[in-house]
């Protein structure tokens, strides 16, 4: 049982002694357990350490005063609502943590191990190269946003967050709609269910934008009409369209936001969404975790992964072996067997993307 080290603490007294000192081990206990209030913590002694002390500081049982972390450009946007579509906003209400505050946690999680990483840039960076994302957890945020129901619906798929919406069973929903311009009616993208490419003429577009109107007064006057009837506003408000406008606090940590916002600020996103993402990080993150939305554009907005396949092939085009690269796809299954029409293919796709992107003449490409 030697080379461990007891330690009996209450207020303002420590005792510790190892097994071997029997005798004055019992003496320490005995006299904690007159006082009525003690704890003990076991701690094994490094072996050629001269003293039981050397494992736990006295001074280490001190309390200490905190400061808490405060980031003046933030407290300056407290409350400022940044406009988003024609009436929607989001606001900054409150937050917890900073740049400084991923660098402590980085540096509590690997000790001594960061001491070389001289600068918190440097060591944001490569947390965020290397997808060490706990660190960034140790900071949230807290948002009110005003925002159409159909871009809410999308947004509450990310489970990720803390919220409470306005209750529309509770209180009158609120008087107000997304009305969309004669210029921004969208058509529906050929290549993709969910997308859309180009726009509706101004003339067209004026016709949908007046229908729109219609559909929408029409809505809230029925909605009113069942109001003023006595009708619950649970049932009164299923008809109202999707554009009306919902309100949210919603909170979140930055490393989920991040996740977030490389998804929403994407240009496949939906362009509604896509503005409420852009104003959040460029409104509010930016000056909220600066080093961190900084690393954040340049890794996660502003460069992309390769997998194995897509990997090799870069490699045979940097080496001129277009040959080579088309018979890795064809391995791969993103090109059929010589002499076979080129079909359609999601994946293969992205990747001549990614080629492009990098410089790269397309080798399949007729």
């Amino acid at each position: 049982m030697s080379g461990r080290v007891a330690y009996a603490r209450w207020p303002g007294r420590v005792f510790a002694a190892d097994f071997e000192l029997g005798s004055a081990f019992q003496t320490a206990c005995n006299h904690a357990d007159n006082q009525h209030r003690f704890t003990f913590v076991w701690v094994r002694r490094a072996p050629g350490t001269p003293g039981p002390y050397d494992a736990l500081a006295v001074s280490d049982l001190k309390p200490q005063k905190l400061a808490r972390v405060v980031v003046p450009a933030v407290d300056d946007i407290l409350g400022v609502p940044f406009k988003v579509l024609d009436d929607g906003f989001v606001r900054a209400v409150d937050y917890m943590g900073s740049d400084e505050s991923i660098v402590q946690a980085a540096r509590v999680s690997y000790g001594s191990g960061t001491k070389r990483v001289r600068e918190d840039r440097g060591l944001i960076r490569y947390l965020m190269r290397h997808r060490h994302t706990t660190p960034f957890e140790m900071c949230e945020l807290k948002l009110h946003v005003r925002v159409p129901m159909d871009c809410w619906r999308q947004w509450i798929r990310h489970r990720t967050a803390n919220v409470n919406e306005y209750s529309t069973r509770y209180s009158v929903a609120i008087d107000a709609a997304q009305r969309t311009l004669s210029t921004e009616w969208r058509l529906q993208a050929s290549a993709n269910r969910q997308g859309s490419e180009g726009f509706l003429g101004v003339d067209e577009g004026d016709q949908h934008s007046a229908r729109e109107s219609e559909l929408q007064e029409l809505a809230r006057e029925v909605y009113a009409e069942r109001l003023d009837r006595g009708i619950a506003r649970e049932q009164a408000r299923k008809d109202l369209p999707l554009s009306t406008y919902t309100e949210a606090y919603w909170k979140i940590d930055l490393h989920n936001l991040f996740h977030f916002l490389s998804l929403r600020m994407d240009l496949h996103a939906q362009a509604e969404i896509r503005q409420y993402a852009t104003a959040i990080g460029e409104e509010i993150v930016s000056k909220w975790c600066p080093i961190a939305w900084e690393a954040f554009l340049e890794y996660r907005m502003g460069g992309f992964y390769l997998s194995a396949v897509e990997t090799s092939i870069v490699r045979a085009l940097a080496q001129d072996k277009a040959e080579a690269a088309r018979t890795i796809a064809r391995e791969a299954g993103l090109l059929p067997p010589a002499g076979q029409p080129v079909k359609r293919n999601r994946e293969r796709a992205e990747i001549e993307s990614k080629l492009r992107s990098l410089g790269f003449t397309v080798p399949w490409d007729s």
